[in-house]
């Protein structure tokens, strides 16, 4: 059943062939199996088996959707009423959320099962999923690399068939690049498509929830469900959601593919560089015309995201405090060694690090200097893929620099990490839409290649990848081992 997409599981409930039990069932026995991936924070068995058991019922009585009875998994940065919401972090080990997350609600609405939490970067603030306080999760083509981050827990556990697809955040990359790394679909919606109400913050700004899936045409019926305006949330834009699914098999003739010369510059790796040129050729062969732009300030996007970034996060993770909720130190002797030791016995070395960037940045004397100027350069960003995206229809470029690489071998180098997002974090900055789809293989490892439309043209961008995935079969490819 593992093997089966979305549409499949939805039509198998339906006639009978299996129930939701059973299915749930068959998911968890394959989550405790693989349970050395370390994707999976927490497991929800027994809540997982009575929402099937309810999921029956609905099927039963002809009350279905078409996430009905389908089992997901929850990155752990959303809210779960009654369940353990950790962010990757000691922080929140001990935190039960009062409350589910908005898209945690819908997707309830929606009748899926919820199977249990993923594994992730501590507070979404990595690249790798090895800042986790929850350990390193691994991928499952190759165990001894990382899966990408922060969404790392949700590409594994697509990747290795844990569940037929995930929730995920991306806030400069966080849903593409393990989506790339692990082989799987994942897109990140356009700001304020996606509400951000009980996804626990670490940049407001750029912070987007999506879906991570096989294919597109599973990401799609995922995005249905979790896309939507809400109240709750004041950066939620008031767009009507349209049927992701309708637009899948429009033609693809006339299409204008932009290729900006700086993301295929002699800097990009030479085997990602063919293999990302043999997925744009099959484009060709689809009817698009292939078109170069240039995008000159995509250059300043890593230097003006870790000053907006941090900033945001310093002042997000401020109400962790050791008072209301979270870790609190033993015996404070007054409410400055509250602070000081809950925060530094809460925190790991990687928020830390970002918390005193932005708080520098924020700092009297240095706001000017640092913050003002990243958000100008922000806008430069912005104003680069609008002249772009008026040529052409989309761009096309890399995800990654490299495929998975090494855990451990990145990790003690700040810097290294960071350049692992130089082609993702732009467009969190322009707050576009852009998809990750698997386009091949290098030395066995998967490689991704990602598609940025227009705003609110997530239907657009779910069509073009699903052309590629009708001619192509990189996204059914399954690692060894978990077949």
């Amino acid at each position: 059943m593992h093997t089966k997409t979305l549409t499949q599981l939805a039509q198998g409930l339906q006639s009978g062939q299996f129930s939701s039990i059973e299915l749930t069932k068959h998911f968890l026995d394959r989550i405790r199996k693989h349970s050395d991936l370390n994707a999976f924070i927490t497991v929800t068995e027994e809540l997982a088996l009575q929402s099937a058991l309810a999921a029956d019922t609905r099927i039963a009585n002809k009350q279905t959707q078409p996430l009905t009875g389908i089992p997901l998994a929850q990155k752990d940065i959303f809210c779960t009423l009654d369940v353990k919401t950790t962010c990757g972090s000691k922080m929140l080990d001990n935190f039960i959320a009062p409350y589910n997350a908005t898209v945690v609600e819908k997707l309830n609405q929606a009748g899926a099962v919820m199977l249990g939490k993923l594994n992730m970067d501590e507070f979404a603030m990595g690249s790798s999923n090895e800042t986790s306080y929850y350990g390193a999760v691994k991928n499952p083509w190759n165990t001894n690399t990382v899966p990408g981050g922060s969404s790392g827990g949700s590409g594994a556990a697509v990747a290795a068939r844990l569940a037929p697809c995930a929730t995920g955040t991306d806030t400069g990359g966080s849903i593409r690049q393990p989506a790339a790394l692990c082989g799987i679909t994942g897109l990140k919606p356009t700001y304020g498509r996606v509400s951000r109400y009980g996804m626990i913050a670490y940049a407001s700004s750029l912070d987007q929830g999506g879906p991570m899936a096989r294919s597109a045409e599973d990401a799609a019926i995922l995005l249905q469900a979790m896309a939507g305006f809400d109240t709750k949330d004041s950066t939620s834009v008031d767009v009507p959601v349209p049927d992701y699914s309708a637009q899948l098999n429009n033609s693809l003739a006339g299409l204008k593919i932009g290729l900006p010369k700086e993301f295929f510059s002699e800097d990009l790796n030479s085997d990602m560089a063919s293999t990302l040129q043999s997925a744009i050729n099959e484009y060709r062969q689809l009817g698009a015309e292939i078109i170069e732009v240039s995008m000159p300030n995509l250059k300043l996007a890593i230097p003006s995201y870790y000053v907006i970034a941090p900033a945001e996060c310093s002042a997000n993770l401020s109400r962790f405090d050791g008072v209301r909720f979270g870790h609190r130190c033993e015996s404070p002797v007054n409410l400055s060694d509250l602070y000081t030791r809950s925060r530094g016995e809460g925190f790991g070395k990687e928020v830390k690090r970002r918390i005193l960037m932005g708080t520098y940045a924020l700092s009297t004397g240095y706001y000017d200097a640092y913050y003002v100027k990243a958000q100008k350069i922000r806008r430069l960003i912005s104003d680069d893929f609008k002249n772009a995206l008026t040529q052409v229809d989309v761009i096309m470029g890399p995800v990654t620099p490299t495929t998975a690489f090494g855990i451990g071998e990145k990790i003690a180098d700040p810097i290294e990490m960071y350049l692992s997002d130089i082609y993702t974090i732009a467009i969190n900055l322009a707050g576009l839409p852009a998809i990750s789809i698997p386009a091949g293989f290098i030395n066995n490892l998967p490689v991704g290649l990602q598609i940025i439309g227009n705003y609110f043209t997530e239907e657009h961008l779910l069509n073009i990848a699903h052309q590629y995935q009708q001619v192509t079969d990189w996204h059914q490819q399954t690692p060894k081992g978990f077949e």
